[in-house]
């Protein structure tokens, strides 16, 4: 096996590796405030074992890593790993999902090890309301590593915003003007219901469509951004009229982009996934040290993967095929 290909004729060149399931915040929509079960750190797979599954990855056509959590920059030595993966033969570009309150600190040393860009969630830009959706922390400390990350050339930078219904979804208008004002790409996302089908998710559910409607509410002259920022994978891309940054869609739920979909993700302790909306996982260790066990494991993991997620599905409320993961987003790596 020479590269990642399923039965669908979908080529996989990015996998998603998750460092851990712990986190700084507990935003709402991606855990409860209380009560979250963490797995203990001998469960997790060491850098060592990290390494030796993207190396196996390389081999099969992986060039594209992302690194994920929770909120990664809470493992320690980050810096250490990025540094490892980047010199794999066959990896082009490592990029990092952070919630950017620890990436002041970090940012300078994750550039230097090799890290490329980095997203960063904000969900708004009012302080009281980032307490209410995150639950703890400060929007000040993430606005001090965005400016960290500019400063180091983590670039382009991309901010994640999670639409609410009825909680952020009143400063769309605030996040298209920012991009008027910095060199940012504003990615709005729609929320999925990953471990938690529940009346909550369908009552903050928003489709995306509503931020075109606000832009043309507002007035605000887009056009279509055909090739987008550097890694733009599913985003839908636009920008405003003379502005330095971008914004973008992603809407997994109302117009699902499965037909492309190129990625595998890796958890914190080792279980592969196909999909990130199905239950179906494969465990890498008992591969560990054995090259033709992981290219079994890896092309397995192409003859299980689904055609597509169906969450519309979920949402109108007809049958699925599949069966639906149990884990938070936080537990698989976003």
């Amino acid at each position: 096996m020479t590269e990642l290909t399923d039965r669908y004729n979908r080529k996989h060149t990015y996998l998603r590796i998750s460092v851990t399931d712990r986190c700084n915040l507990r935003c709402l929509y991606c855990m409860p405030e209380e009560g979250m079960q963490f797995m203990a750190q001998d469960r997790l797979l060491t850098y060592d074992q990290i390494v030796e599954v993207a190396t196996a990855a390389a081999g099969f056509g992986i060039s594209k890593l992302r690194i994920t959590g929770g909120e990664p920059l809470v493992r320690p030595g980050i810096a250490g790993l990025i540094d490892r993966l980047k010199a794999i033969r066959g990896i082009e570009e490592i990029s990092l999902t952070t919630n950017g309150l620890l990436l002041g600190a970090q940012a300078a040393e994750l550039k230097h090890a090799g890290l490329d860009r980095v997203n960063i969630s904000l969900d708004t830009l009012d302080g009281a309301r980032f307490k209410f959706i995150a639950r703890r922390g400060r929007l000040d400390k993430v606005l001090e590593g965005i400016e960290a990350a500019a400063a180091a050339g983590l670039t382009p930078i991309k901010l994640n915003c999670v639409l609410l219904k009825g909680i952020n979804e009143d400063e769309i208008g605030r996040f298209l003007r920012l991009t008027e004002e910095r060199p940012v790409h504003v990615r709005f996302i729609e929320y999925m219901p990953i471990g938690h089908d529940d009346a909550g998710w369908r009552e903050r559910y928003l489709p995306l469509a509503r931020v075109l409607e606000e832009a043309e509410r507002l007035g605000i002259a887009y056009a279509p951004l055909p090739d987008g920022p550097a890694g733009n994978g599913p985003s839908e891309n636009y920008r405003i009229a003379g502005a330095p940054g971008s914004f973008g869609l992603i809407h997994p739920v109302s117009n699902h982009f499965c037909a492309s979909c190129n990625r595998l993700r890796l958890t914190a302790e080792g279980d592969l996934k196909p999909c990130l909306y199905w239950v179906d996982e494969l465990s890498v260790r008992p591969a560990l040290g054995s090259p033709e066990a992981m290219r079994e494991l890896f092309a397995k993991a192409m003859r299980i993967k689904p055609e597509n997620h169906e969450m519309a599905a979920l949402l109108a409320g007809t049958s699925q095929s599949h069966v639906p993961t149990e884990r938070r987003m936080s537990q698989i790596g976003g």
